[in-house]
């Protein structure tokens, strides 16, 4: 199996890191490949750098595994996984991976997410993708874990869709199981914080995430807030498919 691994925190994020060391080691005869922004880049959605030109750096490290090759990209998420199936490395993922991630993605966070947004490029680009968070930054083997159980047991699933896994900061020992959950629902995002610079002119810092709105049985806050890892399918496929007749009926009786 070839794979490709991102994610939004950057390269030297601690996820990612573990994460190639735990598909290394479990997922036998695997060809793996990092490409991940050279920084943090949480939030990035799914934006491509279009007016400034891209550079892969590779790193040579020690102590990497043989089947391995890390590289750093400056640029987003989803240049990255872009350019790694669009012909800039020598390499062509059997299935793209982003992750682990340092914070939840659940609910209205996919909107926004960088990690969400890798993991939609690579369906994008028609392959199987999943991405994974944890819900926290400390049981990261914990997430691990639960990414190499889906992958030894349901792959075919990730065929037509993205799967946005999300796990419980606690040790593996204490994890309930798995829940296939829909996306729940946040409340708007807090305020802006305004703040002055050293000049004293006015400065801003986006808000933190609102709490959870639609956090009942079935959603992904849910199952993770009780213990459980959240699996669930997302689509890219935006169509408000019930609203389809209205607007046709509208748009018959309105021709210009």
């Amino acid at each position: 199996m070839k794979i490709l691994l991102s994610n939004d925190d950057g390269y030297l994020a601690p996820g990612i890191r573990l994460l190639l060391q735990a598909l290394s080691q479990h997922i036998p005869y695997s060809e793996l490949v990092m490409l991940a922004p050279d920084r943090n880049r949480s939030a990035a959605s799914n934006s491509l750098t279009l007016m400034e030109p891209l550079r892969i750096q590779a790193h040579l490290e020690k102590d990497l595994p043989k089947n391995c090759r890390i590289y750093s990209l400056n640029g987003t998420p989803t240049d990255c996984v872009h350019l790694a199936i669009n012909g800039a490395l020598d390499f062509q993922p059997d299935i793209v991976i982003s992750g682990i991630n340092d914070g939840a993605n659940m609910g209205d966070d996919v909107l926004y997410s960088g990690t969400v947004a890798a993991a939609t490029e690579g369906r994008f680009l028609g392959k199987p993708s999943i991405a994974v968070s944890l819900c926290g930054a400390t049981h990261f083997e914990t997430a691990a874990q639960v990414l190499l159980n889906v992958l030894k047991e349901i792959p075919s699933v990730t065929s037509n869709t993205i799967l946005n896994i999300n796990v419980p900061d606690i040790p593996l020992s204490e994890l309930k199981g798995i829940k296939v959950t829909r996306l729940g629902k946040r409340h708007c995002s807090e305020p802006v914080v305004g703040q002055c610079d050293p000049r004293g002119k006015p400065i801003y810092w986006i808000g933190p995430a609102g709490a959870a709105a639609d956090a009942g049985e079935g959603t992904d806050f849910h199952a993770v807030e009780n213990g459980y890892a959240s699996i669930t399918p997302l689509k890219i496929d935006l169509t408000h498919y019930e609203m389809l007749p209205a607007l046709h009926a509208w748009a018959e009786n309105n021709r210009l």
